[in-house]
């Protein structure tokens, strides 16, 4: 390994699925200056990506449990471990930059980090998030983007899941906070990010967002829709996280819609959006509502399915309801557990080379 704490730690990072790769510049260097003291970058680099007691980590690395115990708890309260907590049992794990180390900077984040995250996505990260080839984000649109009377849905409806969370929590757009910084703010939502279960936990203990009920998180949804935000989520069947993203700041979207890169690099698309022409009034809504430009308005609204999100925001917004949306026939099926999704993502690293 390479000679100072923050080359290992890099090193270390660079283990993970979506890993954490060198420039020639350092800046990732930079970054976990920023982030990490001498200390805590050790410490972070005795954990595993699987939850373990701080007496577990200890005796396996040779430290001092209780040292060791009062670190981790600091550390995971800045966002640079996770933590999570079952009855009386506190158990740490190590998390990579994204989603990770990235998202839960969001209380932290000053114009220096944000300069500094933006100039490591736009050297590295993109095309680190892009190399494997398997999009780590699944497309969640509302229902009522779909068709009248559609009961039987491949997967349960954007809303139903929100409403079986048991802890919900919602914090600032990490992405857009970090274009604010720099000066480029979009004016879409801010503080629409939604975790569940333990993730909403960890938030709402680290002060890095707040805690909402069911009704609340359905209408922060509601109000991104209308100001023409992409619902995301992990690309597991369960849902852990809701991103609402734009164009302009999403770091899986602006390779689509700024760069012209496959949407299938970044997310996967579980529907698509079809237009039925004998009721369309071309009012051109829907090519406006268009993330990525999949809607040109000519006679008739055409829809290029290979750059279609199945995101909904066509549907949502059309008043004749021309459009809906339907399962793809082609579609590439979540991932049953995030371990499968990191694993494949290795495997396409791999196989991409």
């Amino acid at each position: 390994m390479a000679g100072t704490v923050y080359d290992r730690m890099r090193e270390f990072l660079d283990q993970f699925p979506l890993g954490f790769p060198a420039t020639e510049s350092g800046v990732e260097l930079d970054i976990l200056r920023r982030l990490f003291t001498p200390e805590e970058a050790e410490a972070a680099m005795l954990l595993t990506p699987f939850p373990e007691e701080a007496s577990q980590i200890a005796g396996r690395s040779g430290t001092e449990a209780v040292e060791l115990s009062e670190l981790l708890e600091s550390m995971s309260g800045k966002g640079l471990i996770f933590r999570t907590r079952r009855g009386d049992t506190t158990l740490y794990n190590t998390v990579p930059f994204m989603i990770g180390l990235y998202e839960y900077s969001v209380e932290k984040m000053d114009a220096d980090l944000a300069r500094l995250f933006k100039e490591y996505y736009d050297i590295a990260y993109q095309g680190e998030m892009a190399a494997s080839r398997v999009p780590g984000f699944k497309v969640l649109p509302v229902a009522r983007g779909f068709a009248a009377g559609t009961v039987l849905l491949p997967y349960p409806a954007l809303e139903q899941e929100i409403a079986k969370a048991r802890k919900i929590a919602v914090a600032e757009c990490v992405c857009r906070k970090e274009s604010r910084l720099l000066g480029e703010d979009c004016g879409h939502p801010r503080e629409t990010c939604l975790s569940f279960g333990v993730a909403a936990e960890y938030y709402i203990d680290n002060g890095m967002g707040r805690e909402v009920t069911v009704a609340e998180a359905l209408a922060i949804l509601e109000a991104a829709d209308r100001s023409g935000l992409v619902h995301a989520g992990a690309n597991t069947i369960h849902l852990s996280n809701v991103c609402n993203c734009c164009p302009c700041c999403c770091a899986s979207m602006k390779g689509i819609a700024k760069k012209g890169h496959d949407r299938s690099l970044y997310l996967n698309a579980l529907y698509e959006a079809v237009v039925d022409e004998e009721i369309c009034v071309v009012c051109g809504v829907c090519g406006d509502r268009c993330p990525v430009e999949a809607i040109s308005v000519g006679e008739t609204p055409r829809v290029d399915r290979a750059r279609c999100l199945g995101c909904g925001l066509c549907a949502t917004a059309c008043e004749p309801g021309a459009i809906t949306l339907i399962p793809r026939t082609d579609r590439r099926e979540p991932f049953h557990r995030m371990l499968d999704l990191g694993l494949a993502i290795l495997q396409g690293k791999q196989e991409n080379r």
